[in-house]
């Protein structure tokens, strides 16, 4: 898994794969002309690309996650103050959560031999919040790592929200869904060794 997100690696036990985590060091590079949801493919596919390389015949998942409100990405916030910031534009809003998700497969040079890239995309209705609870839950810290300035999974950031359309595991970081479905239909062999022979 290239991501170092302890989110994901929690949806990837609970998924029951065996993996290793070998997070990107890459400077990722954003085209901000693009829509959120080819900007989080390219993300993931920059990730998985470099974490490719170091390994032999590999099946290696990358992923990247943003949150969006009209269109204008809300990244991890740089302090309390804009952390606060955000929580203010997403209180009695709904924004856009996209994951890119990015899969390939590597030989014995580990060259890349095939790979995929999708995304999904979830809305998100947020309660009306006050200053009180938007001070308290910055002052926890727990924004600071988190994509929009909140977290739903394990996160007191779940309290805030009114509404999901869409899947829920992808806000948490992660489509497992459609991580299953495009792996089904793309790497059918990959599937069944992941899914059905680790069992046997």
């Amino acid at each position: 898994m290239a991501s170092a997100s302890p989110r994901r690696a929690v949806l990837f036990n609970q998924m029951k794969l065996s993996f290793t985590v070998d997070s990107s060091s890459i400077v990722e590079i954003v085209d901000e002309s693009l829509p959120p949801s080819r900007i989080v493919q390219s993300l993931a596919k920059q990730k998985g690309e470099d974490v490719a390389k170091r390994h032999k015949n590999a099946f290696v998942v990358a992923a990247d996650t943003i949150v969006c409100l009209n269109d204008l990405i809300l990244g991890k916030p740089e302090s309390p103050e804009k952390a606060v910031r955000m929580l203010n534009k997403l209180s009695n809003n709904t924004h856009d959560v996209y994951s890119g998700v990015w899969a390939g497969l590597t030989d014995s040079n580990s060259n890349l031999t095939t790979s995929f890239s999708f995304y999904e995309r979830t809305k998100v209705t947020f309660s009306a919040l006050t200053e009180q609870e938007i001070d308290h839950y910055v002052e926890s810290g727990s924004p600071m790592d988190k994509a929009g300035a909140y977290g739903i999974q394990d996160d007191r950031g779940s309290l805030f929200v009114k509404k999901i359309d869409g899947d829920f595991y992808n806000v948490v970081g992660f489509p497992v869904h459609s991580f299953y479905q495009n792996l089904k239909l793309l790497m059918p062999h990959i599937h069944q060794t992941l899914f059905f022979e680790s069992y046997e």
